[in-house]
């Protein structure tokens, strides 16, 4: 008796102190429940009036302006071919574009000029309306725009690693005490260098091609072909001299197989004659 008495005093503390805990618990995870719903409600009012973050880039501000290249191709007609390229190179200047190429081509019913042109990219649309103004039909009228922004982010992350990588080497090479190590180190940056200028080329042009949008021109005239019948006489006269003067050429170029020729026949002519002499 004395011994479960004993027993239930010990084992009261016990039961009490488990009580404690789970109690204890239960407190602390109802107020993470607050807490969490707490933080959402907090969240919710923050962006209710706005669009929720979709990404890091977009929370720290740091949105990339898209890179664009812009290329545009158009044809027409003109009944004036100086007052066109001229009215032109006023549209080139006032949007401080230049001429990269300029080409003219004289066809039997029409002389043509094309002219490839580089504008500052915010001034496309402007010289394009410039030079369209009056043009009433387009042969062709072609614009192409290629977005390279993430081509330009994945090629300027790699020039960075490539950098902190160059770095890396040129400290250990501060370090390095054998040749070896040296002469390893330094084929090692040799040929990081040369990643490195690979990657920048290639982000130099993509960052002229985004600057700089290019418009290729053409624009032709039509001409009568009218000189006619004594123009066509003249021609043929010009074309039968260059041809006669071909056939002497080629005369001239195989002559040893005309001479083995005349000797053959004058051959074959002999003996007949010969023959029927004796007959």
């Amino acid at each position: 008796m004395k011994f479960l008495t004993k027993m239930k005093l010990n084992f009261f503390p016990k039961i009490l102190f488990v009580f404690l805990i789970m109690a204890a618990a239960c407190q602390s995870n109802q107020a993470y429940k607050e807490s969490v719903v707490s933080s959402d409600m907090v969240l919710d009012e923050e962006y209710e009036e706005g669009e929720m973050p979709q990404n890091e880039s977009e929370i720290e501000g740091e949105v990339m302006e898209r890179k664009l290249i812009k290329e545009g191709n158009i044809s027409f007609e003109t009944d004036d071919l100086e007052h066109t390229k001229t009215r032109i190179n006023v549209a080139i200047k006032k949007y401080k574009a230049y001429l990269a190429s300029e080409n003219s081509y004289n066809y039997d019913t029409s002389i043509r000029q094309t002219l490839t042109i580089r504008v500052p990219s915010q001034n496309f649309d402007s010289l394009l309306a410039a030079i369209a103004e009056g043009v009433g039909h387009f042969d062709q009228r072609n614009i192409q725009i290629q977005d390279v922004t993430e081509e330009f982010l994945d090629i300027t992350a790699r020039i960075k690693t490539k950098k902190e990588l160059e770095n890396r080497y040129l400290d250990l090479l501060k370090e390095a005490k054998k040749v070896t190590e040296i002469l390893e180190i330094e084929r090692e940056l040799g040929k990081i260098r040369e990643e490195i200028e690979s990657v920048e080329g290639r982000l130099k042009y993509l960052s002229n091609q985004v600057n700089f949008s290019t418009l290729t021109v053409s624009f032709y005239q039509t001409v009568s072909g009218g000189e006619g019948f004594f123009s066509q006489i003249k021609d043929g006269f010009s074309n039968g001299w260059e041809n006669l003067g071909f056939v002497f050429i080629g005369l001239v170029n195989i002559w040893p197989f005309l001479i083995l020729i005349i000797l053959v026949v004058w051959g074959i002519n002999r003996w007949r004659k010969s023959k029927k002499t004796n007959n």
